[in-house]
């Protein structure tokens, strides 16, 4: 019997992970079972380790919020055999078993056909960052961005920060400003598709005020807290933020000026329970207009290096993107 492999999140004195085996899962009506060959490791998949982070409520788990494969077994007629697949958010690798096990089995709803001129590999290197950027530049488009619009990206560095980037020097944004406390990024963040790079503490004021000069048409945030909160106060009449991050806090102190006396929107971004019909129209729009450039920095690693990996972002230490290879498609 051929054995595979999966990364567990397990519960006892304390919280940690190991690597075990399992055996080849049955699948139910209208799940499917998917060979993985990659995911990838988001914040979320980060504190998914640690505990008392509120992201696990059940042990053992297997984490992963994002996969991409080929499909070995299917109870949809939908889907067929050899189809080749991406699934992110839902529940995956927080309510139900996750991506980073060489198979996986899911409700045949969750999956998205990975489109012409994307591959699996291209898939996970986006992955919920870069459906969560590509909804945040999205949703800001609806609202009146284009390319003569001044564009502010928080938390640059990161995985949905450098997408945003990317797509908005894509879209041929003039004026895009990073800012990130990784001074040392600067050149990458410019290939990215930034104008300037700001750091937080060059910028912000030492005391905030409800209204400050106006500076930004748009903004996304993938920092949240007291990010969020400094920012505000800087967007010009009428603009708006997408709000899609919680690193930096979960609590917002600010006061009511901005929306009401600027007409600021603050738009909550979630990538999580996006419909088909978002996600069919985002993935198929970075397998083309918004597609990879050549230049960007994502790393390979193995299933023994995720620990490591999860350690490094929630250190705030981790640029880019990793992605993670598995063996679905070898055995």
């Amino acid at each position: 019997m051929t054995e595979y492999r999966r990364l567990r999140v397990l519960k006892d004195e304390t919280v940690h992970t190991e690597i075990e085996s399992f055996a080849k899962p049955e699948i139910d009506q209208g799940e499917v079972l998917i060979a993985v060959n990659y995911s990838g490791i988001n914040y979320k998949d980060a504190l998914a380790t640690k505990a008392n982070t509120g992201v696990l409520r059940d042990y053992p788990m297997t984490p992963g919020i994002d996969l991409a494969g080929e499909i070995l077994a299917s109870n949809d007629s939908d889907l067929q055999i050899g189809d080749s697949v991406l699934v992110t958010g839902y529940g995956l690798g927080v309510k139900q078993d996750g991506g980073l096990s060489d198979l996986q089995v899911v409700p045949a709803s969750w999956c998205v056909k990975i489109p012409a001129g994307l591959t699996e590999k291209q898939a996970m290197t986006f992955g919920t960052a870069g459906f969560t950027a590509a909804l945040s530049v999205d949703a800001l488009q609806a609202h009146g961005l284009d390319i003569n619009s001044r564009v502010l990206v928080t938390g640059a560095t990161g995985g949905v920060g450098s997408f945003a980037l990317q797509f908005l020097k894509q879209i041929g944004c003039k004026e895009i400003i990073a800012l990130s406390r990784k001074e040392d990024q600067k050149e990458y963040l410019e290939q990215l598709g930034a104008t300037s790079v700001l750091s937080p503490a060059d910028f912000f004021p030492e005391k905030n005020r409800p209204l400050n000069k106006q500076l930004f048409d748009f903004v996304i945030d993938t920092v949240g807290g007291d990010t969020l909160t400094q920012v505000l106060p800087f967007v010009n009449y009428g603009g708006s933020l997408a709000l899609c991050g919680n690193a930096g806090g979960i609590k917002l102190n600010t006061t009511v000026l901005p929306f009401i006396l600027r007409g600021v929107n603050l738009l909550g971004i979630d990538s999580v329970e996006a419909s088909m019909d978002q996600r069919q129209k985002l993935w198929t729009k970075m397998a083309n207009e918004w597609s990879l450039p050549a230049n960007f920095h994502a790393q390979q690693i193995e299933l023994e290096q995720v620990s490591e990996t999860a350690d490094a972002l929630l250190a705030g230490k981790h640029v880019g993107r990793t992605i993670v290879a598995l063996g679905g498609k070898n055995k």
